[in-house]
């Protein structure tokens, strides 16, 4: 396996300009007004709806054509870094470091704060539409990175698992119920998404999240599932549970609208 050309976590400032495109592909995952109005140059976007699958569960990956398909776009190839970034502090982000990494592939780096930390810092931005040179990968999907609802359900006595769910609190304590069944998996603890950004900072991780997650018991020694309701939220998290080193942090891709809409399911609320 190659190693990456860059670090995981790297500021706006290091962003390689201009950027070689036969090694590195910068992806803007911005709503697409933020994109057309100011992005990083050189940023290829990628409109988030296409990391997803479709209903009831659209936090699984998207079917693999369809993922061949959108990273052949991007111009794919085994040696190739991605560097991504969004407008909203990484969850869209996050959710493609975990699609990388559901194809093996490890070679990625995410801009801290993304774009609002760019224009923060003063660096340019363009209005110009990117492309990539388009190629046909042959993609093989890696289980690793995800855990399923069966195995999910079958490890939630196993004192070295901890559920981190990144929705809100309220969602959290079944007040807002986004599925049939309100509350949260059994023994999960609550640290909502945005609570690991700062807002000060351009939306870059926390300088103290880490101590935030293990005052909660989230701690780098355990098995971290995270999850939220669509894996939207929880990419964040995945993303910087990762950044922080933890060596063994797994996705709940179905998050709730699997387990909240499944009728076997257990909830605490």
């Amino acid at each position: 396996m190659l190693e990456p050309l860059l670090p995981l976590l790297i500021e706006p400032e290091e962003c390689p300009q201009p950027l070689d495109q036969n090694l590195l592909r910068l992806v803007d995952m911005s709503s697409l007004d933020q994109y057309n109005s100011a992005h990083i140059p050189g940023a290829v976007h990628l409109p988030p709806a296409r990391t997803t699958s479709s209903a009831p569960v659209p936090g699984l990956l998207p079917p693999q054509d369809q993922l061949q398909q959108m990273l052949g776009e991007l111009g794919h190839h085994d040696g190739l870094h991605y560097v991504v970034y969004d407008d909203e502090g990484g969850g869209w982000a996050g959710r493609f470091i975990w699609l990388l990494d559901s194809i093996g592939h490890k070679s990625y780096s995410y801009i801290n704060g993304g774009i609002r930390a760019w224009i923060a810092a003063g660096l340019p931005t363009e209005q110009t539409s990117n492309s990539a040179p388009i190629t046909f990968p042959q993609l093989h999907i890696v289980n690793s990175p995800s855990i399923s609802l069966d195995e999910l359900n079958g490890s939630l006595s196993n004192e070295n698992l901890v559920v981190w769910d990144a929705r809100s609190p309220a969602e959290y304590r079944g007040e807002k119920v986004l599925a049939n069944k309100g509350g949260h998996i059994p023994g999960a603890i609550n640290f909502e998404w945005t609570a690991g950004m700062d807002p000060e900072r351009g939306l870059r991780l926390r300088s103290d999240l880490a101590r935030q997650l293990e005052a909660r018991g989230i701690t780098p020694d355990k098995q971290i599932v995270t999850h939220c309701q669509t894996h939207h939220r929880s990419g964040f998290t995945y993303l910087a549970a990762k950044i922080l080193g933890y060596p063994h942090v797994r996705a709940y891709p179905g998050s709730w609208s699997e387990w909240g809409n499944h009728p076997d399911t257990p909830v605490e609320s």
